[in-house]
C-alpha cells in the first residue's frame, strides 16, 4: 500500500502527500544547489527525520515510564560534504525543560538516542553528533 505520493511541481520543488492523514510537505532545492531555499530541502528532511525519530522514541519510552519530556527542544545542524555532495554530519542538541529529572531518568532517556529506526537506517559513514542539555 502506498504511504506517500509525491509530485514534481517544477523549478526544483516537490509536494509530498501523506495519504493516511492528507498532510503535505513541500521541498525545494537549497540555494547552494541551484534552488530557491524556500522550503525544507530533501537533505534538510533527512536530518530532521533523524532528530525527530530520536525524539519520538524518547517520547514513547518517557510516556511508558511516566517521565514528562513535553517541551523538549531539538536543534539540528546539517553539515554537507562537497565532493561527493552528501550529508556528512548531523549535529543534534536535545534541550530538556527544567523538571527536576533524576540522573536515572536522564540516563534512561539518553539511552534511546542511537537506537531508533531512522538513525539506524542511514549510512554508517554519516556522523551523528548527539548532545543533551538538561535545564
Amino acid at each position: 500500500m502506498i504511504t506517500i505520493k509525491t509530485k514534481y511541481l517544477g523549478d526544483l520543488r516537490t509536494e509530498s502527500v501523506h495519504l493516511q492523514s492528507g498532510e503535505k510537505i513541500i521541498t525545494d532545492a537549497p540555494t547552494d544547489n541551484q534552488g530557491k531555499g524556500e522550503a525544507f530541502s530533501p537533505t534538510d528532511m533527512m536530518a530532521t527525520s533523524i532528530g525527530t525519530c530520536i525524539l519520538t522514541i524518547m517520547g514513547i519510552k518517557a510516556r511508558e515510564n511516566n517521565i514528562d519530556i513535553v517541551g523538549t527542544e531539538l536543534n539540528i545542524t546539517k553539515i554537507m560534504n562537497t565532493e561527493p555532495r552528501l550529508v556528512k554530519e548531523v549535529v543534534m542538541e536535545f534541550i530538556f525543560p527544567s523538571k527536576n529529572y533524576t540522573q536515572e531518568q536522564k540516563d534512561f532517556i539518553e539511552s534511546f538516542a542511537g537506537i531508533s529506526p531512522v538513525p539506524l537506517s542511514v549510512s554508517k559513514e554519516l556522523i551523528q553528533n548527539i548532545s543533551f542539555k538538561w535545564l
